[in-house]
C-alpha cells in the first residue's frame, strides 16, 4: 500500500526558510515522478515543483530561484527547500506520486497518490 507522509511545515516570518520532507513507502520510488503541490484557502491546488525518474525538475514560475526540489532514491524521500518565503506562499503543501515516471508534470490529475499535507504559514 502506498503511503506518503509529509513533514517540516510550520510558521515563519517573511524571508525565512523551511524544508519540507515526504517519506514514501509501498512502491518502487525511484521509478516514479514526484511532486509538491500546494493549496491556499479559497484557491485551487497548484503544482509547485516536480522531479521525474530521470532527475529532471520543473518549478512553477512564482517559486523559481527560491525553492529547490530534490529526490533521494535511497531514502525514499522527497524534499522541498523553501527560501525567501513570502506571505503568498502560505498554503497546505502536498506530496504526490505518479507511477509514470518520465516527465516532471504539473497536472494534478496525473498523480495517483497523495499525502495528507503539511501546513506552511508565512507572516509579514
Amino acid at each position: 500500500q502506498v503511503h506518503l507522509v509529509e513533514s517540516g511545515g510550520g510558521s515563519v516570518q517573511a524571508g525565512g526558510s523551511l524544508r519540507l520532507s515526504c517519506v514514501a513507502s509501498g512502491f518502487t520510488y525511484k521509478t516514479y515522478c514526484m511532486a509538491w503541490f500546494r493549496q491556499a484557502p479559497g484557491k485551487v491546488r497548484e503544482a509547485v515543483a516536480a522531479v521525474d525518474s530521470d532527475g529532471r525538475v520543473t518549478y512553477t514560475d512564482s517559486v523559481k530561484g527560491r525553492f529547490t526540489v530534490s529526490k533521494d532514491n535511497d531514502k525514499h524521500t522527497l524534499y522541498l527547500q523553501m527560501n525567501a518565503l513570502k506571505p503568498e506562499d502560505t498554503a497546505m503543501y502536498y506530496c504526490a506520486a505518479d507511477p509514470w515516471g518520465l516527465g516532471a508534470k504539473h497536472r494534478e490529475y496525473e498523480y495517483d497518490y497523495w499525502g495528507q499535507g503539511t501546513q506552511v504559514t508565512v507572516s509579514s
